[in-house]
């Protein structure tokens, strides 16, 4: 048996490196492209998942980050300014923010019990109280529903297909092959359309 806490901390970082991995290989230019009509974009994706492991594992559980990020002191400003990367923002500074601040992450789990009470102040009042345990869940979970995001968007930009390096679980085929899947997928999406 493995300990709990072990567990939730390899699904936490799993979901962490596949979301930077996605930035891998890209200008400066593409992975601040605004991909979707709601301005998704890949280094965006990874200066929120900062802002959100730190808002998580730090006030919830009496920490406090030993660095001044305006931009996330002055949320009401922009409500979206985690979402972006300013020109004065390089991947190497929002990287490098992100693994500070899981570093930061990691040493309240280390620190923490799972069963550990805390309060999520912006979480409804009924809620609001929570254990380490749900957190872990609840961070987990918004990691890899934004690493789905950037799964979409990098094949958006340039076809890149995975969750790192030479690990993709889809078939193995050229883009052929590909190009015919899609029109068969478009021919059957026509014709249910029809049909109803």
């Amino acid at each position: 048996m493995t300990d709990p806490k072990d567990d939730l901390r390899r699904y936490l970082q799993t979901a962490r490196d596949a979301l930077v991995w996605k930035l891998d290989g890209l200008s400066e230019y593409d992975m601040r492209r605004p991909m979707t009509t709601t301005g998704t974009n890949l280094l965006g994706l990874v200066k929120h998942m900062a802002g959100v492991e730190l808002g998580y594992f730090g006030e919830p559980f009496g920490r406090k980050f030993p660095e001044s990020l305006p931009w996330y002191e002055n949320m009401d400003d922009d409500p979206s300014a985690d979402f972006w990367a300013s020109e004065d923002e390089s991947h190497d500074d929002i990287v490098g923010l992100y693994r500070r601040v899981w570093a930061f992450a990691d040493e309240t789990i280390e620190s923490t019990p799972l069963d550990a009470v805390s309060e999520v102040p912006w979480w409804p009042p009924e809620r609001r109280e929570t254990t380490l345990h749900r957190v872990l869940v609840h961070v987990t979970a918004e990691i890899n529903r934004h690493a789905g995001h950037a799964d979409i968007v990098r094949e958006l930009i340039d076809g890149a297909i995975g969750f790192g390096a030479g690990a993709s679980i889809l078939p193995d085929q050229d883009a052929d092959k590909w190009a015919e899947y899609r029109e068969k997928l478009e021919r059957v999406a026509r014709a249910a359309g029809h049909a109803g």
